[in-house]
């Protein structure tokens, strides 16, 4: 009987500088990513906090009221040379919605409860002192009674406009969709317009009249007036309740005022379903052809050739991809479909222009050598006795591929579906030349036949946040949503890849008796 001392397998004492270096570059990196999460929601989720309005009282005798935004210190300036920027609105007034005031001038700020903010459709936010509110009778309100007038008017308008909206999209839209001829004579269409035409009778009228902090009058119409509010009076329950409302309005609508305000709900579910349908494009013929370089093909040297092309194509500019895309799919097979199917429309084009189609189709070529390496390199690793074994029982090659090497090969098929996601989400550049919208009020998919319009435009988060951020009127309104769809944009990949994720979970549990030795 041995009786000799067991050993313990002890670690080494220590890896050297390497381990300590990958060590610190892990955590470097989770440091980043943690940082770059926390200011995209600081300041993209902070801007729907209602923020106090100050009334600034300057050394000069001048007033004004508006939101503070940042502070900044003035090159080579001393202590007092720091300048504040603020948010006053009112730029139907004074043609400006900012303005900056160095700090050192200010004589005094204070924060009155019966300050309003008030957004509009056109000209963004009015600041000011409710003086008076009108209804659509004539009949002149004022002191409190005028802000409770306007709060009961307010949500009657919401109400209108809500049933104005459902009756144009449910009712309207689609009886006009079916024929020119069918739609006029349409009673069903009459009765709509009708009603349509009571709605806006409804809704017109009346209108607020406000004090702004520089003396000046300023009457909005109510029907510009999207919501009011006043910050200073609102108790943090109240804040969080309308930060809850901002953050819903901006995942629910669409974009208004060239981008600068609004939401983005036409962006996500364009993106949602561009990545869709190129992951139901690009997945199928990637594993095909993994499958045909790893179990079919001779492994000579025309076929590591073909490996080597696959490879470089994944390091091809995406801009490529784009101009690809546009000459072979809009110009050549879109412009070839209109004049076989669609030559009543022409010149206007049907598939001949850039659409839904040609972006996942593009985006699925951009994507493709990904999932090739990815699948073929998961076909590499399955141990050729399972291939053997399979053949031996009497399967044939058919049998074997589709019931024991596919199944063991899924997970790394779903790695590749996952990177081609994630680098497909955040594409731009092709896009803009292959379907990608400034706006499109309308989704690809409705009540309609054939329900998904593959050849119209679409919005994309990723081409919203460039748009906002370099051509919108106003850059310095639009940056906080920029951020705010930045961080929509890296949610929206986050559930992609984890819905991914799990499948490939799911699929390596089931089949992990096959995987191993």
């Amino acid at each position: 009987m041995n009786t000799a001392p067991s050993r313990r397998l002890r670690l080494p004492r220590g890896e050297g500088a390497g381990a300590w270096l990958a060590a610190g570059s892990v955590a470097l990196s989770l440091l980043a990513l943690l940082a770059l999460l926390a200011l995209l929601a600081l300041r993209g989720l902070g801007h729907f906090w209602p923020s106090p309005v100050e009334f600034v009282e300057l050394q000069d005798g001048r007033q004004l009221a508006g939101e503070r935004v940042r502070e900044v210190p003035l090159a080579g300036g001393d202590g007092d040379g720091v300048e504040r920027l603020y948010r006053i609105g009112n730029r139907d007034l004074s043609g400006e919605r900012w303005a900056w005031v160095r700090v050192s001038a200010i004589e005094a700020v204070s924060h009155p409860a019966e300050l309003v903010v008030v957004e509009r459709r056109r000209w963004g936010r009015a600041i000011g002192r409710l003086a008076a509110f009108q209804d659509a009778g004539g009949e002149r309100i004022e002191g409190e009674a005028a802000w409770t007038a306007l709060e009961a008017r307010l949500a009657e308008l919401t109400a209108l406009r809500d049933a104005r909206d459902r009756l144009r999209e449910e009712v309207i839209l689609p009886l006009a969709g079916r024929g020119e001829g069918e739609a006029v004579a349409s009673p069903e269409l009459r009765a709509a317009q009708t009603r349509l035409h009571e709605l806006q009778a409804a809704m017109a009228g009346g209108r607020l009249i406000l004090d702004t902090a520089g003396g000046e009058s300023l009457m909005v119409p109510l029907e510009q007036v999207l919501r009011a509010c006043r910050p200073n009076a609102m108790s943090p329950l109240d804040k969080l309740v309308a930060w809850g409302q901002g953050v819903w309005r901006f995942l629910s609508e669409g974009p208004r005022a060239a981008n600068t305000a609004g939401g983005v709900w036409p962006a996500i579910f364009g993106t949602v379903l561009m990545v869709m349908l190129m992951s139901i494009l690009v997945t199928p013929f990637g594993v095909l052809a993994a499958i045909y370089l790893n179990e079919v093909a001779h492994q000579g040297r025309l076929t590591r050739l073909v490996r080597i092309a696959v490879r470089n194509l994944a390091g091809v500019p995406s801009i490529v991809y784009g101009v690809f895309g546009l000459g072979v799919f809009v110009y050549g097979i879109g412009g070839r479909l209109d004049s076989w199917f669609f030559e009543a429309s022409l010149p206007s084009p049907t598939f001949g222009t850039g659409g839904l189609l040609w972006a996942s189709l593009t985006l699925a070529l951009l994507t493709l050598p990904v999932v090739i390496v990815a699948t073929e390199e998961g076909l590499a690793r399955i141990p050729d006795q399972q291939r053997e074994g399979a053949l031996a029982l009497g399967a044939t090659r058919l049998e074997m591929l589709s019931r024991v090497v596919l199944p063991m090969a899924a997970p790394a098929m779903l790695t590749g579906v996952i990177l081609a996601v994630a680098r497909a989400a955040g594409e731009v550049a092709p896009l803009m030349l292959v379907g990608v919208a400034k706006l499109a009020p309308q989704v690809p998919v409705d009540g309609d036949f054939p329900f998904l319009h593959l050849e119209r435009k679409f919005m994309h988060l990723g081409y919203h946040i460039f748009d906002a951020a370099f051509h919108g009127g106003d850059v310095q309104a639009a940056m906080p949503l920029v951020y705010a769809t930045a961080l929509l944009l890296v949610l929206v990949i986050l559930v992609l890849n984890l819905t991914a994720i799990f499948l490939r979970h799911h699929l390596s549990t089931r089949h992990g008796a096959l995987t191993r030795r």
